[in-house]
């Protein structure tokens, strides 16, 4: 009866899974929150990129504010870099104003190189089991360069690793063209062929398997789980020749994409850089739609806009359970950014009482001025916006793609 009510029109059909099929799941709030943090800290990060690439690694405000729309934000630059006081030292010389890193922040600078250098065997290990996954073990430089913060790798990775280690990596052009320059695989390493979840069965000395991690009472999700889990697990090493359409083909494709996802430093990626891959690591059209379906392996979020795909097994609560030593450094940023914004909230707090005062405003509850850090209203940070159908149109899809509510 549902069917037949809101699904009368075939293309309606088709435009309503095709566009409905981009939403996320039931929210996370930990997951969610975890996206949060790792948001502004991805966006302060290019901002200090932005400044060491400057001439004495100082940069005009206005440069900075130039850079906005291709760091996706609105406002002020000013306003800004004013909100983390502990990353960046703004000043005025004439009538302009600049902007350089904090000796902290350089401090943390130094140290992240310093734990690059170390990892450079992490990278190369990293680097040979991408080729290893993709199906003719070569990917090309540019879609690589997308994902090369992902994985932590440094900007200069083709120079600084490829040449290096020529045993394992090449570089290719077979077309000719520049931007169809190629890393491939010069030597195929079976030790490196293994996935995070053959590793971890053989730790436990259990057979490989994916494990779920959604609460008792998503029931109808936990049967499809076990279900899906109850066939024998394919490493996503193996060749996928022979497995199309097939539900073998979904059981790798999934490990694929956990493989893929186990490889980054948070264990999570954007939907759509993932489906610039299609071609090389055998990917199905709608990626987004086959990650639905596994809601107790993967969480798909919308926040900010941007599809996000996230390894539950990799959080606990909104912290991360493994931490690269790359992810440690990053945290110490996070943190110095977080006691800048402290101190900028407890600050503009203090102006606006001191207005109120002078006013002669009634104050509010003693409650409503405490510090709310992890709430500013930043532009990134203003949750989901949007959407195409309301609640119980998405619980009504759920209810005709899965036979079931959503959970």
């Amino acid at each position: 009866m549902v069917v037949t009510m809101h699904f009368r029109n075939p293309r309606l059909v088709h435009y309503f899974i095709r566009n409905f099929s981009l939403w996320s799941m039931k929210k996370d709030p930990y997951l969610e929150s975890a996206l949060s943090k790792n948001r502004r800290w991805i966006v302060n990060n290019q901002i200090k990129n932005i400044i060491l690439r400057c001439p004495d690694q100082v940069a005009t405000v206005r440069f900075i504010q130039k850079k906005f729309k291709t760091l996706d934000l609105q406002g002020k630059a000013l306003n800004w870099l004013k909100k983390y006081p502990c990353c960046f030292q703004v000043y005025l010389q004439g009538d302009e104003y600049y902007c350089q890193l904090t000796k902290r922040m350089m401090g943390l600078v130094e140290e992240e190189e310093s734990v690059k250098d170390m990892q450079e065997p992490v990278f190369v290990e990293r680097l040979a089991k991408l080729l290893m996954l993709s199906s003719n073990k070569r990917l090309n430089v540019v879609k690589l360069n997308e994902l090369k913060r992902n994985l932590g790798f440094p900007d200069d990775y083709l120079i600084r690793l490829v040449p290096k280690y020529s045993d394992m990596f090449q570089i290719v052009n077979y077309s000719g063209r520049r931007s169809s320059m190629e890393i491939e695989l010069v030597s195929w390493n079976p030790d490196l062929a293994v996935s995070a979840i053959e590793a971890s069965a053989h730790k436990q000395g259990t057979e490989p398997c994916f494990t779920c991690s959604l609460p008792s009472t998503w029931v109808k999700s936990w049967e499809r789980f076990h279900e899906f889990n109850a066939t024998p697990y394919i490493s996503p090493y193996l060749d996928s020749k022979g497995l199309e359409r097939s539900k073998e083909m979904e059981k790798r494709t999934v490990g694929l994409v956990h493989e893929l996802l186990s490889l980054t430093l948070w264990k999570k990626a954007s939907i759509s850089k993932l489906g610039h891959f299609q071609r090389e690591f055998v990917l199905p059209e709608r990626l987004n739609v086959l990650l639905l379906k596994h809601p107790g392996i993967f969480y798909v979020s919308n926040k900010y806009q941007i599809y996000t795909v996230v390894l539950r097994e990799g959080y606990n609560g909104q912290g991360l359970v493994d931490k690269d030593p790359l992810v440690v450094v990053k945290e110490k940023f996070g943190e110095l950014m977080q006691e800048g914004l402290h101190e900028y909230n407890r600050r503009r707090h203090l102006v606006n009482l001191e207005k109120k005062k002078k006013k002669g405003m009634v104050l509010g509850r003693p409650n409503e001025g405490k510090d709310r850090s992890s709430e500013m209203s930043d532009p990134d940070d203003q949750g989901d916006r949007g959407g195409l159908f309301d609640p119980e149109e998405r619980k009504r899809f759920y209810k005709v793609l899965f036979d079931d509510g959503t959970p």
